[in-house]
């Protein structure tokens, strides 16, 4: 599953007119509105808040709005490129400040359009993995060489707890469970054993 790295805006100026892109994440319907609700009080003074979003796992929730602008030249093809880059669980509102140059209905697509990939290119995505929690202990002699071989190995170490012994909990990708306990097991000479806990998600920078 895809979305946007972090919250963010962006401005495209086209033939005089300001497009002004906003990328928020979103986890319901009513998120969504609230945050064009949010972006129409910011720029009360703009002519149009065009809006798109795309909600669940599999982005199968998706509206949009040309609030005032031609049919199908501004919040359609702000949708499309939320569905071409596969993002899910986020809004776009683009705010238009109009310039005085008409655009005609192929320049108010290319322009909205743009300022949601020009947006989505300044915030950036990550792509969201299941993962399982995996823990494992080893003593204090053995752990500063775990660590080590951990991160050379691309484990993503959550956390570390330093008690009697060295606790660490390791990200895992689920399709990778098996494959992390033998890696372990000839890593620390069959010292340590992997205990598997709960299934989350990690963003990887995409």
């Amino acid at each position: 599953m895809r979305t946007i790295k972090r919250p963010g805006e962006h401005e495209l100026e086209v033939k005089k007119s300001r497009f002004l892109c906003a990328l928020a994440r979103v986890a319901s319907e009513a998120e969504a509105r609230e945050f064009i609700q949010q972006r129409r009080r910011l720029h009360h003074d703009a002519r149009h808040h065009c809006s798109a979003f795309v909600l669940g796992d599999a982005g199968e929730f998706q509206k949009s709005s040309d609030d005032g602008e031609p049919a199908g030249t501004a919040g359609v093809p702000m949708l499309e490129v939320l569905r071409r880059n596969e993002i899910t669980n986020s809004v776009a509102v683009v705010t238009r400040y109009f310039g005085g140059v008409l655009l005609g209905a192929g320049g108010l697509v290319r322009a909205y359009g743009g300022a949601v990939s020009a947006a989505l290119d300044h915030v950036g995505l990550v792509e969201r993995r299941p993962v399982r929690a995996v823990d494992t202990t080893v003593d204090y002699l053995l752990a500063g060489k775990l660590d080590n071989d951990l991160r050379s190995a691309g484990y993503q170490v959550a956390d570390t707890d330093y008690q009697d012994a060295v606790r660490f909990r390791i990200n895992v990708p689920e399709s990778e469970v098996d494959a992390f306990r033998t890696w372990l097991a000839e890593a620390t000479g069959g010292v340590a054993e992997a205990e598997p806990g709960e299934l989350g998600y990690a963003e990887v920078d995409i």
